[in-house]
This record gives C-alpha cells, sequence and structure tokens, in this order.
C-alpha cells in the first residue's frame, strides 16, 4: 500500500515540475538590476544609522509585508501558556524537559500548539536556547517516549507510515538526524522545537482551519490580499513561543537564536525580522523567498513557488511571477533587516534549486548596512565548499550534500552562536 502510494506522489509531482524547466545556468541569468537598499522611496540617499532605522527599515518592513509574506491583522487574540509537562531528570538526567502549550483564542474558538524544550541540565545560569519548527511533530526529533503526539493535521510520509495525514508512534524520533539534542545540550544551550502544522498545515486550505480564522472579522473568509500567508503565521507562532521565553526564568530570552530549515528557514528570517528580540537568526537552505535573490531566476522562481505553494506568501506576491523586476524588494533587503544582530545563512552544494550562490549574495550585498553599524559582513568572494565564512557578523557555508539540516550545520550554528552571542 505505502509504495502504491509513494508511486502516486511521483507521479503528482512529476506533473508538476514538468510544467516548470528551471534554469540553473549562471550565464542565462537575464539581466536585473537590484533594488537600492541604501535609497529610501523618495529618492533620498541612506547615510546614517539613523536613516537606516528611522526611515528605511521601516519602509522595507512595511514592503515585505504588504508585497511578499502579508501582514498579521489587527485583531485582539487572547495567548495563554500552560507547562502540561515537566521533567527534572530527562532523557537519562542530563536534560530538563518542559512541554509547554500555548493557546490561542478569541470569543469563539482556541488553537493550541505544543512547544517542546529542552534544557541542559547543570547549567548555573539561565540557558541561551535555539528555537525552530519541525516538518512532522515534536515526537520525531527524538525518541523519548513522553514526547506528546500531534493530533493536527501531518504529511503523509509511506517512508514511515504515516497515512490519512495522521502521526504515530512509528514516526518517533525519525527526525533525530536533524535535531542533534544530546549535542546541542552539551554545548550549554536548550533547544526549543514546535511543529508548524498546529499553527497553520501546510497545504493550500484556502485558510479554513487553524490559526487563520481565529483572526477573521465577521463575514471574512480569506486574508485579505496584503494580510498573512502560512510563512507569516508561522512567524507568529515563533513570536508567541518567544514571548514565553521571557517568561521562563531558567531561559536567557536575550540570547534566543531562531533557526529554520527550507521553507521554515524562510519562516525564520521573517521572525527574525518582524522581532529584534531574536539575538541571532539562521536560515539553512531557504532559497527563493528566503535567503535567495529573487532576481537571479536561478532553480525556484517566484512564479513558480507560487504555483506549487499558493498558501505560503500573501496573494499580493502573486503580482510578480514571472515580472521580477517589478518586485520592490529582494531578499538582501530581508537580510539587511537583522542588522545589527548577527545572521547566518547555509547552503547545500547539491541544492541548487535554492540557489546557494544567491543566497550568499544576499548576505553580501546585505553588508551595507551592518557596515553602517561598524560591523563586518561578507567579502564578494564566494567561499569554496565546507570553509564557513564566520569572523563577521553574517554567516555563512557551503557544505557538500544535498538539501536538508546536518549535524555539520549545526556544529556551525552552535560555533557562530559561541561567538555572537554565548
Amino acid at each position: 500500500m505505502k509504495y502504491l502510494f509513494a508511486l502516486a506522489l511521483i507521479v503528482i509531482y512529476s506533473n508538476v515540475y514538468s510544467q516548470f524547466d528551471p534554469n540553473y545556468d549562471e550565464s542565462k541569468i537575464p539581466p536585473y538590476t537590484l533594488p537600492e537598499l541604501l535609497v529610501s522611496q523618495s529618492g533620498d540617499e541612506i547615510k546614517s544609522l539613523e536613516d537606516w532605522e528611522n526611515v528605511r527599515r521601516e519602509e522595507l518592513l512595511n514592503l515585505f509585508e504588504s508585497e511578499v509574506y502579508g501582514k498579521v491583522p489587527e485583531t485582539d487574540i487572547r495567548v495563554s501558556y500552560k507547562i502540561e509537562d515537566l521533567e527534572e531528570n530527562a532523557l537519562n538526567g542530563i536534560a530538563i524537559r518542559k512541554q509547554v502549550s500555548i493557546t490561542l483564542s478569541n470569543n469563539q474558538q482556541s488553537v493550541a500548539a505544543n512547544l517542546l524544550i529542552y534544557l541542559p541540565k547543570n547549567l548555573k545560569e539561565p540557558a541561551p536556547l535555539f528555537i525552530g519548527y519541525n516538518f512532522y511533530g515534536n515526537h520525531t526529533i527524538h525518541p523519548d517516549n513522553d514526547i506528546f503526539l500531534t493530533e493536527s493535521w501531518c504529511m503523509n510520509n509511506p517512508n514511515v507510515d504515516i497515512f490519512n495525514n495522521t502521526a504515530n508512534e512509528l514516526s518517533r524520533g525519525f527526525r533525530t538526524n536533524r535535531w542533534p539534542v544530546s549535542y546541542i545540550l552539551s554545548k550549554g544551550y536548550g533547544l526549543a522545537v514546535m511543529y508548524y502544522g498546529e499553527i497553520d498545515p501546510d497545504y493550500d486550505d484556502k485558510f479554513q482551519n487553524r490559526i487563520h480564522p481565529l483572526f477573521y472579522n465577521e463575514g471574512q473568509s480569506k486574508p485579505a490580499p496584503d494580510e498573512w500567508g502560512s510563512i507569516s503565521a508561522w512567524a507568529f507562532g515563533l513570536i508567541k513561543a518567544m514571548d514565553y521565553f521571557e517568561q521562563d526564568k531558567q531561559i536567557n530570552h536575550e540570547k534566543i537564536a531562531v533557526i529554520g530549515h527550507s521553507r521554515l528557514g524562510k519562516t525564520s528570517l521573517w521572525a527574525g525580522a518582524l522581532d529584534k528580540r531574536f539575538a541571532l537568526v539562521i536560515s539553512n537552505e531557504s532559497g527563493c523567498g528566503g535567503a535567495a535573490l529573487s532576481m537571479r531566476r536561478i532553480g525556484e522562481t517566484i512564479g513558480r513557488i507560487n504555483q506549487a505553494f499558493p498558501h505560503w506568501f500573501c496573494d499580493n506576491f502573486n503580482k510578480y511571477n514571472d515580472n521580477e523586476d517589478q518586485l520592490p524588494v529582494d531578499q538582501h533587503m530581508l537580510i539587511a533587516l537583522m542588522a545589527p544582530r548577527p545572521v547566518y545563512i547555509a547552503s547545500a552544494k547539491g541544492d541548487s534549486w535554492a540557489d546557494p550562490k544567491g543566497e550568499f549574495l544576499s548576505g553580501f550585498y546585505a553588508s551595507k548596512v551592518y557596515e553602517l553599524y561598524e560591523l563586518k559582513g561578507l567579502d564578494e568572494s564566494f567561499p569554496s565548499s565546507n570553509s564557513p565564512l564566520k569572523d563577521g557578523s553574517i554567516g555563512y557555508h557551503i557544505r557538500t550534500g544535498s538539501h536538508d539540516l546536518t549535524y555539520y550545520d549545526w556544529k556551525q550554528f552552535i560555533e557562530f552562536a559561541d561567538i555572537h552571542i554565548k
């Protein structure tokens, strides 16, 4: 049965991909001009830190909100936190485990997401911490039998017997390769994860379940063209987790690193742009709509991503399908919104779809803003594989291998965090 299902998935995705012929040839990149990072919408050159912080940063944030990710509606939503599980001797005594329910509600309905936290057992001070989303449920990051099994919609995966979009015990711990929990704890960091499907399911349901309907006005059935898609909703969930960290005396809320892989790398960047409380922002192979420059049109493009994943971005982003030259922002501007906080961009040599060079160039062009803060960004020389750049406030590496989040990546992220926030 599972093999027939896998074959069906291959056929479906083959049909989608057959309609799109990606370019991977640098010589075939069409001529383009990046929108000016340090020129205001009124045409004034941004020369000072004051002009950046008071004028240009706000302009860019508003443009990304209205044209790319969508803004969160200004709706009065109640948020509450409850520790559902506390274990002082988790993982054979090396960790403290907490499972915290985050409940968002209006007068009619509510949505809850589970925040799983592991903290190093013997730290004498509040712990710095990494937070990120996972793709199949918190129970997949570690074989710990006490991690709650998600009850939310899950993407089917025959390899771990996930059918009917329902998680089960067979998927417990199957993504430990992406979450080296013991290693992270051994380096003095905590780890917090959430399942992104508990905030918003990753399929095009026209925003009829989970978080979006909580924010609808009477008679409203979908977000407005400039209101949030799924990426912005997932970023909102990370920000609500950050609110909890400020309440937990065992967590150093001033040393929180937000991390994401692939579409969740897009999410970590947007969360970092929206919320300056994140001390470090990490994007792992986030590609189009993440760290990669859209104007280069290599690998995945705006038109392709909006066709395949129409729920990720706001409706206004569709105006730029095969029309990148009219886009008033590009992703170097998103990276610049992290300044002066450190940001790390990671690529993989075998992941041409995400355009590694375009991801690097976003960091390079964003460096102009870091220089306003007298901080070092990236030099123009694209590094060789497995030669990470960590000496500036913008870090970067391209590793050998394919699209994944690996132990090698985590090693670089932690070393970068040791330098910049720990």
